[in-house]
């Protein structure tokens, strides 16, 4: 068993939205995610931490929710901030039932027990130092704050090491909170182009995992 992680898939299989528009690399991206998560087993582990469809409603994600059935490997899902799909776990829970999909698990705000790992996963948030930032997300950043601490205490719970799964990359203030609990490493997307390739974390042992950024081969975490 192995834990691999990629984020940012962007699939438009329920809608006209493809990816192959930024060229580059995107062209064809949806095969070559097919390609490279077939070489997973079936007991391995695959954090997708945000943006996995463009689906505007879960319904409309149904076409990209049965191609993910169709590749092996267990997946652990946690929300972006385009993924407007996005529901309750209940919703969640009977839709992939529904679906017939029994390896599908979606991460909000809580920790999921690997066996000799944990993954704590949240969104996260713009960070204040980014120029974007306004005064309504300080609202935002704080309470993503608290819930990733959620995910984190519970996941201390277990006496695991443990992999801290974020949509955004992290800053100062999650690094501070991360730094105090038994993280192993943390993942993070949200990043492409030119953004992802000079970006440089800050500290701890953290990745970039956006699809683009791996050439949609999913990096090993641990095994």
């Amino acid at each position: 068993m192995a834990i691999y992680a990629m984020s940012d898939w962007h699939l438009p299989l329920g809608v006209n939205k493809p990816m192959d528009v930024f060229g580059g690399n995107w062209q064809g991206y949806v095969e070559k995610i097919e390609e490279s998560m077939s070489r997973l087993n079936s007991g391995d582990y695959i954090i997708m931490n945000g943006d996995f469809s463009w689906a505007m409603h879960m319904r409309e994600s149904r076409p990209d929710f049965e191609f993910l059935g169709r590749l092996p490997g267990i997946k652990l899902m946690s929300k972006g901030n385009h993924d407007f799909w996005w529901e309750s776990k209940a919703k969640f829970s009977a839709f992939m039932e529904e679906l017939g999909l029994s390896n599908v698990h979606f991460l909000q705000n809580n920790a999921f027990d690997c066996g000799d790992w944990v993954v704590c996963a949240s969104r996260g948030w713009i960070s204040p130092s980014d120029k974007e930032f306004k005064e309504s997300d300080q609202v935002i950043y704080k309470r993503e704050l608290l819930r990733l601490e959620m995910a984190l205490k519970e996941g201390e719970q277990l006496g695991k090491p443990i992999i801290a799964a974020l949509h955004y990359p992290p800053d100062d203030g999650f690094i501070d909170l991360l730094s105090g609990y038994r993280v192993y490493t943390c993942v993070f997307g949200h990043l492409h182009g030119q953004a992802a390739r000079t970006y440089r974390p800050k500290a701890l042992n953290c990745h970039l995992v956006s699809a683009d950024y791996l050439d949609f081969k999913p990096l090993k975490i641990a095994d």
